[in-house]
């Protein structure tokens, strides 16, 4: 029995452990390693499968492959590669019309992204300099061999639902606003792989890139629509007149709504 007179020590209440800090996140686009820190990433990349698989899955592996003396038999693989699967898209792409589009549109694909690359490399390169960037300028040529190569590999990636929609609808609109939709993916995950390179390179503000991604953009819609047509076909291989992407979409959108009524 309890006696009534005896007071009840209050209970015990167990020390309570303190959760594991947590640990700090690092800043957006500030890396917390840089490429080569892991031995995995040191390792050299050979072989043409080898730099689609090493893009994929050890990007960094391939920004500290950049890096290093003669690194450009890896950019003119990186290069090859990218035109291959550019390539086999423009076939896809080629296929909705066929006939002359077949080679055509392949052509003007892979001349188009590798155009619009070379004509805004020049301004990269100075926006890495005043970035406060390290990079030089051999890196920064095997950067933008590397967006165009994820580029092209999600491209290819894409390819057969778009096969699917070319062989199934006649709408030229539609297949054109499908390409643009898969094309603009395709650059969003491109550009991340400019963006950790220009971090890895120590560049103290990322204005300038994201500067240079806009004019990126712009630049390969606007060769797209200077190399048209890409989907329907033509009386000649380029066109006659000059015309702005946006003028040229709404022609197409205002031409296809016309026919339909």
């Amino acid at each position: 029995m309890i006696d009534p007179n005896v007071p009840i020590p209050p209970p015990t209440i167990p020390p309570t452990i303190p959760p594991p800090p947590i640990p700090p996140i690092p800043p957006f686009g500030r890396p917390d390693s840089a490429p080569g820190d892991q031995p995995e990433e040191r390792e050299p990349i050979a072989g043409v499968l080898a730099v689609a698989e090493a893009m994929l899955r050890q990007p960094r592996r391939v920004m500290y492959q950049l890096q290093q003396p003669g690194s450009g038999r890896l950019i003119a693989a990186m290069l090859a590669v990218a035109i291959l699967c550019l390539g086999i898209y423009g076939l896809i792409v080629g296929s909705f019309s066929g006939g002359m589009q077949l080679w055509a549109a392949p052509a003007k694909i892979v001349s188009g992204l590798l155009g619009a690359a070379f004509i805004c490399l020049p301004s990269l390169y100075i926006f890495t300099c005043l970035s406060g960037s390290q990079a030089r300028l051999r890196e920064v040529i095997g950067y933008v061999a590397g967006v165009l190569l994820l580029i092209g590999i999600l491209l290819v990636g894409f390819a057969p639902v778009a096969w699917i929609f070319s062989q199934s609808t006649q709408s030229l609109a539609w297949m054109g606003f499908l390409h643009l939709l898969f094309w603009f993916i395709a650059s969003i995950f491109g550009l991340r792989f400019l963006g950790g390179g220009f971090a890895h390179a120590k560049a103290r503000t990322n204005a300038g890139l994201y500067v240079w991604i806009l004019i990126f953009l712009l630049t390969s819609l606007q060769m797209m629509t200077a190399l048209r047509p890409l989907i329907g076909k033509a009386d000649t291989f380029l066109p006659r007149e000059k015309m702005f992407f946006v003028t040229h979409w709404y022609h197409n959108v205002d031409a296809e709504s016309e026919t339909k009524h």
